[in-house]
């Protein structure tokens, strides 16, 4: 039986999807300040990003300065940005909020993993869906096929030892169905994966990567997606974003890396980002007001981003009501402002770049069950 389409090459028209998750709760106020908003600035009289420094988006917005590098692709009509966006849970615990995201609801198994199942036409080989990084995250519990890896050096059998490989080879070619598929498109995998690591990667188009584990991981998935493995979804971290105290060089060394590397895989893939895409969340944002602590505490609403083909980009996504301390969520016990409420949920975000990455109508309401969808217009 021949191996899948996936692995011997025919994938090459394949989307690819990529999440990443800023965990720790980004601030999505400092990353894309609403420069133009007194009440902002009347609030962050230390750590507001001021109009002068911001990288300006349109009239109200500007990204942080260390997000300078995503400009291009803003320009270009690539990024988009939705401001205000998350969950509707309140506990504003990492860990709660986090779950709740992965997951996509109260449901069993992660979002991105049911996407994996419902897609029409579905085929998964090892390669259709890698987690960068040591352990499975939550949005992919239940996925049908996923290879957990740091770097290509983690895929292999018995310490890429020939004689251990062949041995399995010749012990898998006499099973039929599908344990027999499963195991010649391991096989067809290694072989890739093996000719891969047996030359120096080099970007294309002058991109640079870092050489953190962030820039390192986007790297590997550059060079995956390039080397037709059909690879579908991946997903990646980049943690550290819980700023309680001394948040400017925090958030300053983290923008500069998740910016760096951002736009490295951008130019490193060129064309082929026409047919990938690219989702940064975070589990909720951080408070409007900063505190003594020249921080900020756990809010509600953040930024999402979404870089990729097709993406009606240049442009903020979604619904943007302001600073008035009038119109924000109470904090209980807490005085001053209130937190940014989620005016836009992060599913009625992802449902359209999930539409486009090959799922239809009801398997939306597989992937997001009990949550009555309200798609963004992302694409044209």
């Amino acid at each position: 039986m021949a191996t899948q389409a996936l692995i011997t090459g025919n994938g090459d028209n394949r989307r690819t999807l990529v999440v990443i998750f800023l965990r720790g709760a980004a601030d999505g106020l400092a990353l894309v300040p609403p420069v133009e908003d007194p009440h902002y600035h009347r609030a962050r009289p230390r750590l507001g990003i001021a109009k002068k420094d911001a990288v300006r988006l349109d009239d109200q917005f500007g990204l942080h300065p260390k997000l300078a590098p995503l400009e291009a692709a803003w320009r270009d009509g690539e990024l988009a940005i939705v401001h205000a966006c998350g969950t509707e849970d309140r506990t504003r615990s990492h860990f709660e909020a986090q779950d709740l995201m992965e997951h996509g609801g109260v449901v069993a198994g992660g979002w991105l993993a049911r996407f994996l199942r419902v897609r029409p036409a579905a085929v998964n080989g090892a390669l259709t869906c890698v987690a960068v990084g040591k352990a499975l995250p939550e949005c992919l519990i239940g996925a049908p096929s996923v290879t957990v890896m740091q770097g290509l050096d983690d895929f292999a059998l018995g310490g890429r030892t020939p004689a251990f490989r062949t041995q399995l080879e010749r012990l898998y070619a006499m099973e039929s169905g599908q344990l027999g598929v499963a195991a010649r498109d391991t096989f067809e995998a290694l072989v890739r994966i093996d000719a891969m690591r047996s030359t120096t990667y080099k970007a294309a188009n002058g991109a640079t990567y870092g050489r953190d584990d962030f820039a390192t991981g986007l790297s590997q998935l550059a060079r995956l997606i390039k080397a037709n493995v059909g690879l579908e979804a991946a997903s990646i971290d980049l943690p550290g974003w819980d700023s309680h105290f001394a948040q400017q060089g925090q958030v300053e060394s983290l923008a500069v890396r998740f910016a760096a590397g951002l736009e490295a895989f951008r130019r490193d893939l060129g064309p082929r980002m026409a047919t990938t895409t690219v989702v940064a969340m975070t589990e909720f944002g951080r408070t409007v007001e900063e505190n003594s602590a020249f921080g900020t505490d756990h809010g509600r609403g953040s930024t999402l981003f979404v870089l990729g083909g097709g993406v009606r980009g240049g442009r903020m996504h979604g619904e943007w009501r302001g600073l008035d301390p009038a119109g924000l969520e109470p904090r209980g016990v807490f005085e001053g402002y209130g937190d940014l409420p989620v005016w836009n949920n992060y599913r009625d975000v992802l449902a359209p770049v999930l539409l486009r990455h090959g799922t239809d109508a009801a398997g939306l309401a597989t992937v997001f069950p009990e949550w009555s969808l309200k798609p963004f217009s992302l694409y044209g």
